[in-house]
């Protein structure tokens, strides 16, 4: 009964353990496209910023699709991201994050279904 007990209880704690090892490694797993582009995009290009004011609606979606595939990295490797360690943005937005954010962009984009800003 003691070990059942014990070997029970083990197992618990190896799932618990599992269980919160996979959720650090993941941590935008449940961010969408839109809670990514208000935390990596948003503060550099707000209204009145020197950088330009972009919202998912600022582009139409051949735009957007243009940006990501041949500006992006060129237009934002020297860009420093002080809220995220200080490195460059093409750094601290993971592949996975910044294909959402490019989804959010172009399904938002001036000329589709359902134009949106940022809020």
């Amino acid at each position: 009964m003691k070990t059942t007990l014990h070997l029970t209880m083990a197992a618990f704690v190896g799932v618990l353990a599992l269980g919160f090892s996979t959720l650090a490694t993941t941590p935008a797993a449940s961010a969408d496209g839109k809670e990514l582009y208000r935390e990596y995009c948003k503060g550099c290009h707000e209204e009145g910023s020197p950088n330009g004011e972009y919202t998912p609606m600022s582009l139409i979606q051949d735009q957007w699709t243009r940006f990501f595939d041949k500006k992006y990295t060129r237009t934002h490797k020297s860009v420093i991201d002080e809220k995220h360690g200080g490195k460059p943005v093409t750094e601290t937005i993971s592949p996975e994050d910044l294909e959402l954010i490019r989804e959010f962009s172009i399904e938002g984009a001036a000329d589709s279904e359902h134009p949106m800003t940022c809020g």
